[in-house]
């Protein structure tokens, strides 16, 4: 195995996202950083439900995947079409 050393770090900026969810975003949020293929890279997490009631509005996702990482906990993804998942500690969503 090749180990490579790290060529940077990129600090996250908090922000809010959708109707006005809590995010730390580290890829996105500045335009001169570019990482291709990626065009955002979130941190997002709470203890408190209601941090996540107001949601993300209806979006599309047009041209792009989004990729879900649940390092811990859980959460349940409903979309505006109806699609549910449960995602769970070490689970990953692909849409």
């Amino acid at each position: 195995m090749t180990l490579r050393a790290i060529a940077q770090t990129i600090p996250a900026l908090e922000t809010s996202d959708g109707a006005g969810v809590r995010i730390k975003r580290s890829l996105g949020q500045r335009q001169s950083i570019r990482m291709d293929p990626f065009l955002m890279l979130d941190e997002f997490g709470s203890d408190e439900p209601k941090d996540y009631l107001a949601g993300f509005p209806a979006h599309p996702h047009r041209g792009f995947e989004t990729v879900t990482y649940m390092i811990e906990g859980h959460m349940l993804h409903e979309d505006h079409l109806g699609n549910r998942g449960n995602l769970r500690n070490g689970g990953v969503q692909w849409m």
